[in-house]
């Protein structure tokens, strides 16, 4: 089953549960999907999705900080459910450990030996983790492996 048939099963799911809070999430989710594919003119592909719904979490991610500074705990613990939901979509997280492992190779692979070699580095690494890892973890695991 593709991502986006799991994203309208769950809908109708949630619907029939009467569940609001995971509604709402599953509908932004699949409101962003519609509209990367019309931006692309096309229906996206499985990889595709799945960078639209790690975009979606990296959104929210991104502006948790923010609401802890200005004392919004009742927004923070929506965002992170929120957060809860949507991972639930994509493919199982890596660890920093497995990720530090991958990196490893890749620059083994790669053949890299400074921080010049950094962008070689990130675009044979990029595709091996799309989805699975956070790109700012990755590009400072890199960074570390190549600086040392």
């Amino acid at each position: 089953m593709s991502l986006k048939q799991r994203l309208q099963e769950d809908m109708i799911k949630a619907m029939k549960e009467k569940n609001k809070e995971r509604l709402s999430v599953i509908r932004l989710a699949k409101a962003a999907i519609v509209n990367a594919e019309k931006e692309k003119t096309r229906e996206l592909d499985e990889d595709e999705v799945i960078a639209v719904l790690s975009k979606e979490v990296k959104q929210r991610k991104d502006a948790l900080p923010d609401y802890k500074k200005a004392g919004r705990q009742d927004i923070v613990d929506k965002i992170n459910k929120e957060i809860e939901i949507l991972l639930e979509y994509l493919p199982k997280q890596l660890t920093e450990d497995e990720i530090a492992e991958i990196v490893s190779q890749t620059i083994f692979e790669v053949g890299a030996n400074s921080i010049k070699d950094m962008g070689k580095v990130m675009k044979e690494l990029m595709p091996k983790l799309r989805g699975r890892a956070d790109g700012k973890l990755v590009n400072k695991l890199v960074r570390q492996q190549l600086e040392a």
